[in-house]
């Protein structure tokens, strides 16, 4: 093999090699918030090559005969990290992996937990993600600019059950003593999102739904429905609730509020901007954003839930103006 070739060889592998060698170097901490139930609370911000795209968060449920894990972090060198943290707890095996939706910072470290014996559960609306071109374009522009964390060997993985909830009934599973229900509350922050509740514990993973501390990633969203998940999720009354971002949240109606003030402001604010056939940028400028300013994820994510959102008070408007 010439010099050349041995060159462009090693510049193939090395992005690989370069993940093998630093993805030992983390260390996840799960924080115990009931007996059976930990979860990993990543950092405050977006997914960045600093953070090692740790910006989310997962958890897992340790049973006598298995553990479940909900959501899988954002890197495959994250996800295997999970699974050290796990035997640490518990030498028992992971049987279930339940996906609370198909965003690249829950799903990346799927490829980790993939295992000969583990169902990988998720909302059959995430197939349509999987196949998608956002999909492929996310996945592209994570392995740019999250390199070497996230790379060429990074994939998409879909689920070995895909739930359809036909009959509007939580999927209802036990495993070791423990019983668990998978909620749809699909079609609110996503597609495909999924509530986990374990019964024994009243803990229960909401996923982006909920957010503790901070403020959501909005995006294009049906905040409509989100709000009306958000009414129902504490119908089972937790005494704690693991969000898809920030601290375990003790008190969660009252936490909760912080989601629902913003999704109501953004609606409020952005409705009478359609209604006035005013143009984003101008709706912008002119609403009074003191409020939320100063919570984390403002900078980055406010501009963006803020279009999203005037997006969707025009459809609402155009399919009330549609009906008879």
């Amino acid at each position: 093999m010439n010099l050349s070739r041995r060159l462009l060889l090693l510049a193939a592998l090395l992005p690989a090699l370069t993940t093998a060698a630093a993805a030992p170097g983390i260390e996840l901490k799960p924080v115990k918030v009931s007996p059976h139930t930990y979860y990993f609370q990543g950092q405050a911000g977006i997914a960045s090559k600093a953070n090692k795209g740790f910006m989310s968060n997962a958890g897992f449920v340790v049973t006598r005969e298995g553990v479940v894990v909900y959501d899988a972090l954002a890197t495959p060198a994250l996800g295997q990290a999970m699974v050290r943290a796990i035997r640490k707890i518990t030498p028992a095996p992971i049987k279930i992996v339940v996906v609370g939706h198909y965003h690249a910072d829950h799903i990346y470290g799927l490829q980790a937990l993939r295992q000969p014996g583990v169902t990988i559960a998720a909302h059959r609306n995430g197939r349509d993600y999987l196949t998608s071109d956002a999909a492929r374009e996310r996945l592209a522009q994570r392995r740019a600019d999250m390199s070497p964390w996230i790379d060429a060997r990074t994939e998409l993985v879909g689920a070995t059950q895909w739930l359809d909830f036909a009959d509007g009934q939580p999927w209802r599973f036990q495993l070791g003593g423990l019983h668990f229900r998978v909620i749809d509350s699909s079609g609110a922050h996503s597609p495909e999102d999924l509530l986990l509740y374990v019964e024994e514990d009243k803990a229960l993973f909401a996923g982006d739904l909920f957010f503790s501390g901070r403020l959501p990633y909005v995006g294009n969203a049906n905040s409509k429905r989100w709000l009306q998940a958000l009414d129902r999720m504490l119908d089972a009354q937790p005494t704690v609730v693991i969000p898809g971002h920030g601290a375990a949240s003790r008190a969660p109606r009252e936490d909760m509020l912080l989601t629902q003030r913003y999704l109501r402001h953004l609606r409020e604010q952005m409705g009478n901007a359609v209604q006035e056939l005013l143009p984003f940028e101008e709706a912008y400028a002119r609403t009074d954003w003191s409020a939320f300013k100063d919570y984390p994820a403002f900078s980055q994510a406010n501009r963006l839930n803020a279009y999203g959102t005037y997006l969707l008070m025009e459809q609402e408007s155009l399919q009330a103006e549609a009906k008879p």
